[in-house]
């Protein structure tokens, strides 16, 4: 029995020891994309990182979920960018986008929407003690936000609810480049954050005010970089959902029977977003949501 026990042990701690080196591997290992010579894609165990290069230091959009991940995306960022980072802007105030922001430096300024202060002081307050604090949003808005940054211009819009009620996008002027947040995902099942204001419908809608903007190149909040047409491809896709959920509503199924029954063919090559035993972004995931905003159950309005 002892030597049962004591083998089961050993193979315990190797296993522990083999996730710890998976994790702490996962968390330094970044791939980098230039969309033009002044605009960087950051990729890992997070959200998407947007580096602009100016001619007075670097603007960083968003800043993935740890704080060692932050530290080493301002270094990627001061390489990219053309010297230190003279701005950080959180698109939203998921962990996955914000929780790199105290690898900055202390003070720097941090442009969001008034409503993602909100949500990081309330529904992430624990997180924000003490000095983490001090790379909150300083700098917020309502609808349109523009800073001007040495050559560069970046200009950031509140499009209306969506992923959540305060995500919003930005655009690299010059660079004809888009920085979406999770407003888009590119061949990945998304979050739907009822609790935090979002909402299909309305999200639906938002894709056309994002989508009639100026612009080339996307960057979206998980997956490849795109254009327009990945963010018409992803409209189809909510389209789709909502028409399913909207329908199980109005029949009267049950969520079990909704699960079932939902046919979706506008999210070939999706992938999962997820950590074992914590939480998965999948296909049922989607329609879950999906129908609790169509019946009432959670968050917005039932189906109009």
């Amino acid at each position: 029995m002892r030597r049962i026990l004591g083998l089961a042990l050993a193979v315990l701690v190797f296993a522990a020891g083999g996730l710890a080196v998976y994790v702490w591997t996962g968390l330094h290992d970044f791939a980098v994309e230039e969309l033009t010579p002044d605009v960087h894609v950051i990729s890992g165990w997070g959200g998407n990182v947007a580096i602009l290069r100016t001619g007075a230091g670097a603007v960083v959009v968003d800043t993935m979920t740890f704080r060692m991940q932050g530290e080493e995306i301002r270094e990627l960022a001061e390489d990219l960018g053309g010297g230190p980072v003279t701005a950080i802007v959180n698109t939203h105030y998921h962990r996955d986008h914000t929780h790199g922001n105290p690898g900055f430096a202390p003070g720097t300024r941090v442009v969001a929407t008034e409503r993602t202060l909100e949500h990081l002081r309330t529904r992430d307050a624990a997180y924000w003690d003490g000095e983490a604090a001090l790379t909150l949003p300083s700098d917020t808005f309502s609808d349109t936000h523009e800073l001007r940054v040495g050559d560069k211009t970046v200009r950031s819009f509140h499009l209306g609810r969506g992923h959540t009620d305060g995500d919003l996008v930005t655009l690299f002027v010059e660079d004809r480049v888009l920085v979406t947040g999770d407003l888009l995902f590119r061949f990945r099942y998304p979050n739907i954050d009822l609790e935090a204001g979002g909402s299909l419908p309305a999200w639906i809608e938002t894709l056309d005010r994002m989508a009639a903007l100026d612009f080339d190149r996307v960057i979206p909040g998980h997956g490849p970089s795109t254009d327009r047409e990945g963010i018409r491809a992803f409209q189809d896709f909510l389209r789709e959902l909502w028409q399913v959920a909207s329908e199980s509503a109005a029949a009267g199924l049950s969520l079990d029977e909704t699960l079932a029954q939902a046919k979706l063919t506008t999210d070939a090559g999706y992938h999962v977003i997820g950590v074992p035993f914590v939480f998965r972004l999948d296909r049922d995931f989607v329609v879950r949501r999906a129908f609790e905003e169509a019946t009432g159950a959670v968050g917005g309005a039932a189906a109009p």
